[in-house]
């Protein structure tokens, strides 16, 4: 180990922030903090088949929805609609309300809510990258329990 290097810079490995309380993945089964945006895949309500891609940028609170195939959805009618707020809330529970709030740069008070705070508006995202990490997330899952190297992370090294 270098003097001049933290420990983690050296390690192969990077620490795991454990949720704040376990969340069910039924409804909201992908939410992440990446790219300036909270995103992530949110299940419908209507179609077991069907899920929806959401996100809300950081700075501006411009938010979308749509299918993964870039259909949008029917909800946006002026304002987020339930699987904005339902990625919000699962948010909330992954990462803690204050990580969240600090992240899209929005202040809530206590017995406020986040998404009444967020003065976006729709503006069209992409839902082929978001839904490509959740994929990719998906799969990882199917990776039978090993000691072994996963040859597609090879680059952790």
């Amino acid at each position: 180990m270098n003097a001049d290097s933290p420990a983690w810079e050296i390690s192969s490995a990077v620490r795991v922030i454990s949720p704040v309380q376990p969340r069910k993945l039924a409804k909201v089964p992908f939410v992440e903090l990446a790219d300036g945006r909270l995103q992530g895949v949110v299940s419908s309500g209507s179609d077991i088949a069907r899920v929806y891609v959401s996100s809300i940028a950081a700075t501006t609170h411009e938010f979308n929805c749509s299918t993964n195939n870039n259909r949008p959805c029917g909800g946006l009618y002026g304002g987020p609609c339930k699987h904005l707020d339902a990625l919000v809330d699962e948010a909330i529970v992954q990462y803690g309300l204050d990580r969240v709030a600090r992240y899209l740069r929005v202040e809530v008070g206590e017995g406020e809510y986040l998404i009444r705070k967020l003065e976006g508006r729709h503006e069209p995202a992409p839902a082929a990258m978001v839904f490509s990490r959740f994929l990719r997330h998906l799969a990882y899952l199917e990776v039978p329990e090993s000691t072994m190297p996963v040859p597609e992370m090879h680059w952790f090294r």
